[in-house]
């Protein structure tokens, strides 16, 4: 089927081009709007006991979006301070869509800091307002703030804090993606010895997300995407689309310098015939694992997978049509195998492994162990305003609140009872008393039969004593169960869920890649080893994670401030696309490797070293380049300001060059050594028994 679809490709190559081309137009004119629709989503699953206690809430006290500002630099004291910022909170309170608003002068909150040089104030919106309409009153109220006659007005919010983050995501896509582009399409020039072999690929992915785009553009209309969901998959969708390019290019190559008389078609035939394979192996693994994601019932990582999987198609596709309708076009310009620069890395460190196999396999296996280490010490929570650039304002605002005033504003854990208030007194003097809690403030006007109290917790809003505080509210005994909403709660209930959920996505991650490669391979051992090796890259990936942004090694030359948690999505997102574009590496070698097996004269354990060896020779410099391409992609979005975009872009590198590096280059063919021919072993077969030939690139 694939041989024909080579064929169908050579004959329509300007037609499949043309296609791309209007989709790739359609993609940069229309997808770009795909910013215009996204939207923050709920991390949390429906059903979720902190997402009940904040519906209720909302239903019988419902609060609006609020903004602080922090008005410095004179003295609280001063005449005309006062007077500038009465008549500027005069003005506010009177603007339609200002629910409250609370100051250091005309309310009894008294919010002044501890140099007695700066204030605070509070502006709660109307609950009832839309999103663009909370904006657009929030800007209303900024304009008023600002002409506050004061040195500084710092002006924040959760508000504020997620148009910043919008904003900074797109800013960052366009930065990391352009500079991404541009540095490894000059990699690409260098290593494939030519300007149209090396701009190739990056036609590839330029077509691939560009698509996305305009796919992304469509569903959100139908789904919820966040921005943060645009950045990952269009980084993953560059990545795929340079390693499937790669791969054919490659296997073009060697298939024009073993029989430089057979005609073009029958050339690309070879090509897609073989190398097809692979993409589409690898597709369906990276697939597979983004279908894991489902499995977590997070509205965000739903987002995330339904994302990843429209760019891992459009990748799939582009490497089966797009790519060798280039190919067959400017095939004449494809300089021969040997011209540019050719990395024999792996090979290098293939036949040091062969030579001591298991030296090498426990050196590489501890290595990776230790690397993990410190996610012993690992601390998860939601990113929130402190993920922005130190240049962002609603993060300044943040730490100033922090850090100048003795007991800042922070989110309460909000408790909501189904019971008369007038039962509850000895319920709540049980919460003041209870460790952990700060302060405890009673609602009113509300509803019979409901009571709302809230929580105020020691320390940081989601930390440690609020999550405990919330699994001893939801413990105490009362008239009907105590929900509890706020962000603690939300945490406590995010990560419940991921630990509950995790042993399927796993599963199902497992149990489908490990499928895929034993239709590839025909062998039992190869895929649970394959596994065991990108568990051992995660791992160690992991845990570099865990010392760079949580500990803040390396965080100046970086660029971002470390707040000593990773972002609970990040292990997941890194699981998946790290464990996909490793399949990526072990699909390439693998499928040659076999291929060099089914060739062989006999079945002992010098043939497999062989076969191991000349499979790697023959890809591992394609798999060495991928590499290198998809780590300055993935480095490209280091350079934004988002420190969860950060991790991922880190972790995404440090991941590639692991695998690379010590998993194929060394411990893959050491314990293919170790093993010999019962690699290839499978039940109901002898382990020495040849296996029927595959073809496979």
């Amino acid at each position: 089927m694939l041989t024909a679809l080579g064929r169908t490709v050579y004959r329509r190559r300007l037609t499949i081009v043309a296609v791309w081309t209007v989709v790739a137009l359609a993609g940069a004119v229309f997808g770009g709007s795909i910013y215009d629709h996204t939207r923050s989503i709920d991390p949390l699953p429906a059903g979720a006991p902190a997402t009940a206690a904040q519906d209720r809430l909302d239903a019988v006290s419902p609060e609006g979006e609020r903004l602080v500002a922090v008005i410095s630099g004179l003295d609280v004291g001063s005449i005309d301070l006062i007077n500038s910022v009465t008549e500027i909170i005069y003005q506010i309170r009177a603007m339609p869509g200002v629910a409250d608003v609370e100051d250091a002068y005309t309310t009894p909150m008294r919010k002044i800091s501890t140099d007695n040089r700066s204030s605070l104030v509070t502006v709660e919106l109307d609950p009832g307002l839309s999103d663009d309409e909370a904006l657009r009153v929030a800007g209303q109220v900024s304009a008023a703030l600002l002409r506050i006659d004061a040195p500084e007005v710092l002006i924040g919010g959760e508000l504020l804090a997620e148009q910043e983050f919008a904003d900074q995501a797109v800013r960052d896509a366009a930065v990391g993606e352009s500079v991404a582009l541009v540095c490894v399409g000059i990699l690409l020039i260098l290593v494939l010895g030519g300007l149209v072999a090396g701009l190739l690929p990056l036609a590839a992915a330029v077509g691939a997300i560009t698509a996305t785009l305009l796919a992304l553009t469509g569903l959100a209309r139908l789904l919820p995407v966040s921005e943060y969901a645009v950045n990952v998959v269009t980084l993953l969708g560059i990545g795929l689309a340079i390693d499937y390019s790669l791969l054919m290019i490659a296997r073009f190559r060697e298939e024009r310098a073993a029989d430089p008389g057979a005609p073009p078609v029958e050339l690309m035939a070879r090509t897609v015939g073989t190398a097809g394979r692979a993409v589409l192996v690898s597709g369906s693994a990276v697939t597979v694992a983004l279908v894991g994601l489902f499995a977590f019932g997070d509205p965000l990582l739903a987002a995330m997978a339904m994302g990843g999987a429209l760019v891992v198609a459009l990748a799939t596709a582009t490497g089966l049509t797009l790519v060798p309708a280039l190919l067959s076009i400017a095939h004449r310009r494809i300089p021969a195998t040997g011209r540019g620069r050719s990395f024999g890395l792996l090979r290098r460190q293939a036949t040091f492994a062969q030579r001591r196999p298991g030296l090498v396999a426990l050196a590489a296996a501890a290595g990776l162990l230790a690397l993990s280490a410190p996610l012993f010490f690992v601390e998860f929570a939601n990113s929130d305003v402190r993920a922005l650039p130190g240049t962002s304002e609603a993060r300044q605002t943040y730490e100033a609140v922090q850090g100048r005033f003795a007991d800042p504003p922070k989110a309460p854990l909000t408790v909501v009872v189904e019971a008369d208030p007038a039962q509850l007194g000895a319920l709540y003097d049980t919460i003041e008393r209870m460790p952990g809690v700060s302060d405890v403030w009673e609602r009113d006007e509300l509803p019979p039969g409901v009571s709302v109290a809230d929580v105020v917790p020691r320390g940081t809003a989601d930390g440690e004593q609020a999550q405990q505080l919330v699994a001893d509210l939801r413990a105490l005994d009362a008239p009907s169960p105590v929900l509890v909403a706020g962000p603690a709660a939300e945490l406590v209930d995010e990560k419940r869920s991921v630990a509950d959920r995790l042993p399927i996505a796993l599963a199902i991650i497992v149990v489908a890649t490990g499928a895929l490669l034993f239709a590839l391979t025909r062998s039992v051992v190869v895929p649970v080893k394959a596994v065991a090796m990108n568990i051992l890259t995660l791992l160690a990936t992991m845990g570099v994670l865990v010392a760079v942004f949580q500990w803040g090694w390396g965080a100046g030359v970086l660029g971002f401030e470390p707040w000593g948690a990773l972002d609970l999505t990040t292990p997941l997102l890194l699981f998946v696309f790290a464990f996909g574009l490793s399949m990526d590496y072990e699909v390439f070698l693998l499928a040659r490797i076999k291929e060099e097996w089914d060739r062989r004269t006999s079945t002992d354990r010098a043939a497999s070293d062989r076969a191991v060896l000349a499979g790697i020779t023959a890809t591992g410099s394609v798999v060495t380049t991928a590499a290198l391409a998809i780590g300055i992609v993935f480095l490209g979005f280091v350079l934004g300001g988002l420190v969860a975009v950060k991790e991922i872009g880190v972790g995404m590198a440090v991941a590639v060059l692991l695998d690379v590096t010590v998993v194929r280059g060394l411990l893959l063919p050491a314990t293919m050594s170790l093993l010999g021919r019962w690699n290839w072993w499978r039940p109901g077969t002898k382990a020495a028994a040849p296996a029927p030939p595959v073809p496979v690139g």
